[in-house]
């Protein structure tokens, strides 16, 4: 269970419940949405909203290179970084460190960021 101060170790999920190439869309209070990836056994997590439309990354597609494809309009992000990759998107999303402890999942949201 979350602390609404320890934004530090936001709980996900339980490890085993994302297999490869899946993802999750979560609702923090107070902050937009975030999707958590799990890609080649590794965790990552972005901000859920594509900044180039009002699209939910969440209903895209993630691929074995680390790419999500927004749903809206196709265009990409490399979802270690939130570095735009392909056009119309061109703007990074916020990434967030992932840690996993205990087979549980948590995201950092206070240490998000954008690439510069």
């Amino acid at each position: 269970m979350n602390d609404a101060n320890d934004r530090k170790h936001f709980y996900v999920c339980k490890e085993e419940d994302l297999t490869d190439n899946e993802m999750l869309r979560i609702d923090p209070p107070d902050q937009p949405p975030v999707v958590v990836y799990r890609v080649d056994g590794k965790f990552f997590a972005t901000d859920n909203t594509c900044t180039h439309g009002e699209a939910s990354l969440a209903e895209g597609e993630v691929d074995d290179d680390f790419i999500i494809e927004c749903p809206f309009h196709g265009g990409t992000f490399d979802i270690r970084t939130g570095e735009a990759v392909d056009f119309p998107c061109v703007l990074p999303l916020k990434s967030y460190p992932v840690t996993v402890k205990g087979g549980c999942v948590y995201v950092n949201l206070d240490e998000g960021k954008a690439p510069a």
